[in-house]
């Protein structure tokens, strides 16, 4: 099966890109939103996600690996909300910001735009080979 693209959304004043890092791997769970579980529960390991930061900045800063899928979110008590771990593997030579995005003809249909507020969001491939290439040095 062929992998498949995400955006992840963190405050980093909560959960940053460095903590990830210090981190090793992260647990991405708190999502309360049912698209967004839905996204986290398609996920498999080995799918890549960015991770954007979200209300500071508004930006891709890095690229994580899916290394858990889909288990019970530690954080809910209803067993409702769905979690997964990922790993760093590499940060942007240079920030994606949202403006650029939105700027850029290619990512028009991007659930990224259309469904602004959605903390985890699915990329295609060549929306997904757009930000690395707008994120190379």
């Amino acid at each position: 099966m062929a992998r498949r693209y995400w955006l992840m959304k963190s405050e980093p004043d909560v959960y940053g890109w460095d903590d990830l890092v210090a981190e090793g791997e992260g647990t991405w769970d708190g999502v309360r939103n049912y698209r967004a579980r839905n996204n986290l529960a398609a996920m498999k390991v080995g799918d890549r996600a960015f991770f954007y930061h979200s209300n500071i900045g508004k930006e891709v800063v890095g690229v994580v690996e899916i290394s858990v899928a889909g288990f019970p979110d530690p954080s809910d008590d209803t067993g409702k909300w769905t979690s997964v771990k990922v790993k760093p593997v590499e940060k942007l030579a240079k920030p994606v910001t949202l403006a650029a995005i939105k700027a850029d003809p290619a990512f028009a249909e991007c659930e990224l735009i259309r469904q602004s507020r959605l903390s985890v969001c699915e990329f295609t491939p060549a929306e997904w080979k757009r930000v690395l290439t707008l994120g190379a040095a």
